[in-house]
């Protein structure tokens, strides 16, 4: 692959995984849900008067409408492009910070986290992983679509102490200002950097498992017949499998980190953010290990081994999260465990969509199937934190979580080896042509 390309390539990789970085703010609302318990608890002017019940609510709404506004912001990546789309995402983001910087009311958090940020999350996050996968041969669709989104996971690692460091310094609404503005700057010159291959670009080479590299304008004129519609999608069988499947993966993941650092509280005290910085060093790790070995051993045995672990990992959490006597090295070992697996669900859904339906409606075809993360986050967090308030334990939580993901490991064989399907048929065509 010529060395400017290559270059190119990578800094549009790193600008997508910058934004990313910043956007993964999402995955630190535990430790934000904690502050506006506190001061439920310690009550006094100016403080938060919610109800116990509804202190997801904001994080669940953010979820809901990041999956949603994804096909939105899908739409406008793949028509206006990567760069304006990214700024648009940083201008949403910090303005829901800074408003609900100003109040302490449910309705506005709701509007304003939920609403405001889930949306300008969805426009960065749209515009993060495409341009950098158009750069990159179909070889190393795995591996870079782990690297951009592992951004978003990591996250926590530096803003869980951040955080905690800023609630006791400053206090919950200054803190929230001092994200609204971060973010909004950061982001909008993040995308500057962002930029699509230019008209009829191809990757230097089409390489499959075996190493073997084909002619570029062939393979190219395979692939471009393989772009599906978003109303070509939805019209196939293997769509809504795999719409299932990431309701599960995406469901019983957010489940945990909306309310880990709750989890960790009775084990670590005033450490818990602990638990939620190593969950997102197992978060982002998992996306980048699952990117890697899908290309090399498949999509859909990668994504039944991580169904797999998590439902032993939710199980395990029964005796660990609920024992009076739970050791803070284990209990923070299973929240990075949870995190790698949950993870993993983010590097291998794009890249089936690639694999499935090309890259030329990939914006938007992604935005339909992420629906099922945002739906999966709304329910699976919305049903913990009743079950939580109506028992004080979660071990219900874990049971309706580990049983789905057993369902859904076994879900997985009814995916075909779509990447084994692409090189035969590539094989067979380049063949044919030869003829």
């Amino acid at each position: 692959m010529d060395q400017e390309i290559v270059n190119r390539g990578k800094i549009v990789t790193a600008a997508g995984t910058g934004i990313n970085l910043a956007l993964g703010v999402l995955y630190t609302w535990s430790i934000f849900k904690g502050a506006i318990k506190q001061s439920i608890d310690t009550g006094g002017p100016g403080a938060f008067t919610w109800n116990l019940e509804t202190l997801n609510d904001p994080y669940a709404v953010c979820c809901l409408v990041f999956a949603f506004m994804m096909i939105v912001a899908g739409k406008c990546q793949d028509t206006l492009g990567p760069r304006i789309t990214a700024i648009i995402g940083g201008l949403l983001v910090g303005v829901g910070f800074i408003w609900i910087s100003q109040t302490t009311a449910y309705l506005a958090w709701v509007l304003g986290f939920g609403v405001l940020v889930g949306t300008g999350i969805a426009f960065g996050y749209s515009s993060a992983t495409p341009p950098a996968l158009k750069w990159f041969p179909p070889s190393q669709t795995g591996r870079i679509a782990g690297i951009v989104v592992a951004g978003f996971g990591l996250a926590s690692v530096y803003i869980a102490p951040l955080a905690k460091y800023l609630l006791g310094t400053w206090g919950l609404q200054r803190s929230m200002l001092f994200f609204g503005i971060s973010f909004l700057a950061i982001v909008s010159l993040l995308a500057l950097l962002l930029q699509n291959p230019p008209e009829g670009f191809t990757p230097t080479n089409f390489t499959d498992r075996r190493g073997k590299c084909e002619a570029s304008k062939k393979a190219r004129a395979i692939f471009e017949d393989l772009n599906l519609s978003p109303l070509g999608i939805i019209k196939t069988p293997t769509f809504w499998l795999l719409w299932l499947l990431y309701f599960i993966g995406a469901g019983a993941g957010l489940m945990v980190i909306g309310s880990v650092a709750g989890m960790a509280k009775n084990s670590l005290g005033t450490n818990a953010f602990v638990a939620v910085a190593l969950l997102a060093v197992g978060n982002a790790g998992g996306r980048v290990a699952a990117g890697v070995l899908s290309d090399k051993i498949g999509r859909a045995k990668t994504l039944a081994g991580m169904f797999l672990f998590q439902a032993l990992l939710m199980f395990a959490a029964i005796p660990i999260v609920g024992g009076s006597a739970a050791g803070p090295l284990l209990l923070v070992l299973l929240a990075t465990l949870i995190g790698f697996n949950y993870g993993s669900n983010l590097a291998l859904f794009p890249s089936f969509a690639k694999d499935l339906w090309g890259i030329k409606n990939f914006g938007v075809n992604y935005g339909i199937l992420f629906t099922a993360w945002g739906v999966g986050g709304f329910v699976m967090s919305r049903a913990s934190q009743w079950l939580t308030a109506d028992t004080g334990s979660f071990t219900n939580s874990f049971l309706t979580a580990g049983v789905l993901l057993l369902a859904g490991s076994g879900l997985t064989f009814l995916i075909k080896d779509h990447k084994a399907i692409l090189r035969k048929r590539i094989a067979r065509q380049i063949a044919a042509q030869a003829a």
